[in-house]
């Protein structure tokens, strides 16, 4: 019995999406050599299965139809990143967006950049 497609991003292929954010439009090598020089070392085969995963997810598609294939992005890191958070929001902290604050806080203190950034953001709610 074949096991159904999960429509959640593992590990490896969130490396993967993250070189395609970065990059733009590329190959399977060209995402293999990015990785390699970020010190991920996967082989070939892996990351050309990972690239049609992402595909069958619908996360990549090919923009070309001969050889070698390029892939480009159909959901932005925005898009991702937001369902992501979402899901470990509702998962984890039950929903509780101070549950979530309280945690990141007590991990490790605000830079004085990251703090701008939050009282940034906080003005803005506030108009």
């Amino acid at each position: 019995m074949v096991r159904p497609i999960a429509k959640e991003l593992t590990q490896r292929e969130l490396e993967v999406m993250h070189v395609f954010w970065e990059h733009g439009e590329s190959t399977a090598k060209q995402v293999r050599d990015q990785l390699a020089q970020t010190g991920i070392d996967r082989a070939y085969v892996t990351v050309a299965n990972l690239v049609r995963l992402l595909v069958e997810k619908g996360f990549l598609e090919a923009a070309n139809a001969e050889r070698p294939f390029r892939y480009k992005v159909i959901r932005s890191f925005q898009d991702v990143s937001r369902n992501l958070l979402q899901d470990m929001l509702g998962r984890v902290f039950g929903g509780s967006r101070e549950k979530l604050l309280v945690c990141l806080l007590e991990q490790k203190s605000l830079s004085d950049t990251e703090r701008a950034t939050l009282e940034n953001l906080l003005k803005e709610q506030d108009q």
